[in-house]
C-alpha cells in the first residue's frame, strides 16, 4: 500500500511540474519529468513500474497536455523498454553515466515525438526541440536523490 501511495505521489508531483506554466523563451528547455519519473522507477524498482505503466502514463500525459492520443505513449512505452532490459546496467553506473544514458533515453523519447508530429505535419519550427534533453540530463541527479530519499525515508521495497 505504501509503495503505491509513493508512486503515485511522485507520479503526481512530476505532472504538476510538467502543466507548470513558463516563460515563453524557455518553453522548450522544459525537462521531460514525467518520463524522468518513469526512468527513475524503472530503474529502482523495475518490478513496480512495468513498461504497461509508462503506457497508461503516456495516455494520461497526452491527455493533459491536449496533444495527439498516444504520442507520448508511444515514446515513454519505447524509451521505458529500453531503460527497463538495461536496468541493471544503469543502476550500477555512476551518477554522471547515468546522465548520459537518460540523454539517450530522452533523445529517444523526443525522436519518437519528433517523428509522429511529422507524420501529421506539425513540426517544430525551431532546433531548439532538443534542448529538453540536455536540460533532463543536468537535472537527473536532482531527480535521482530527491526520489532515493523519498524510497528511503518510506522504506520502499
Amino acid at each position: 500500500m505504501r509503495n503505491g501511495l509513493i508512486l503515485t505521489i511522485s507520479f503526481l508531483l512530476a505532472f504538476i511540474l510538467t502543466l507548470l506554466p513558463m516563460p515563453e523563451w524557455a518553453i522548450w528547455m522544459r525537462p521531460a519529468w514525467v518520463l524522468l519519473v518513469v526512468i527513475y522507477w524503472n530503474i529502482a524498482a523495475p518490478d513496480q513500474i512495468s513498461i504497461g505503466a509508462a503506457w497508461l502514463l503516456g495516455l494520461l500525459l497526452d491527455v493533459l497536455s491536449g496533444t495527439l492520443f498516444g504520442e507520448h505513449a508511444l515514446a515513454m512505452t519505447i524509451a521505458s523498454y529500453f531503460v527497463v532490459k538495461m536496468h541493471a546496467r544503469i543502476k550500477m553506473f555512476p551518477l554522471v553515466q547515468q546522465g548520459l544514458c537518460i540523454l539517450l533515453v530522452v533523445l529517444l523519447y523526443q525522436f519518437v515525438i519528433y517523428c509522429v508530429q511529422g507524420f501529421i505535419h506539425e513540426l517544430p519550427k525551431t532546433k531548439l526541440y532538443w534542448t529538453s534533453s540536455l536540460v533532463s540530463m543536468l537535472l537527473w541527479p536532482w531527480v535521482v536523490g530527491v526520489l532515493r530519499n523519498l524510497r528511503y525515508r518510506v522504506r520502499m521495497a
